[in-house]
């Protein structure tokens, strides 16, 4: 499945569409590499199954978004770090 993913500079001209996540990525770090710019990225879509894990995992950021019951959540991890919520 492809994605297609908008890279645009707000500081200048630079925008472009990649059909990959790391045709995307490395687009984004080259501009700000060579010109410092922050460059902002647009996903247009992922698959529902990558999409939920996002989701699950808590990918937002924000504290209490993940999922505790969650499939995804790898348990044992959680037990031998000791962040485990059970």
């Amino acid at each position: 499945m492809s994605t297609d993913v908008l890279v645009r500079c707000d500081d200048c001209s630079y925008e472009e569409t990649f059909r990959s996540l790391r045709a995307a990525r490395t687009a984004l770090d080259e501009h700000e590499r060579e010109t410092a710019h922050a460059l902002d990225w647009y996903i247009g879509g992922l698959s529902a199954g990558v999409e939920r894990a996002g989701d699950d995992a808590g990918v937002c950021g924000r504290d209490g978004c993940a999922n505790p019951d969650s499939p995804l959540l790898d348990r044992e991890a959680a037990r031998s770090t000791g962040n485990e919520s059970d």
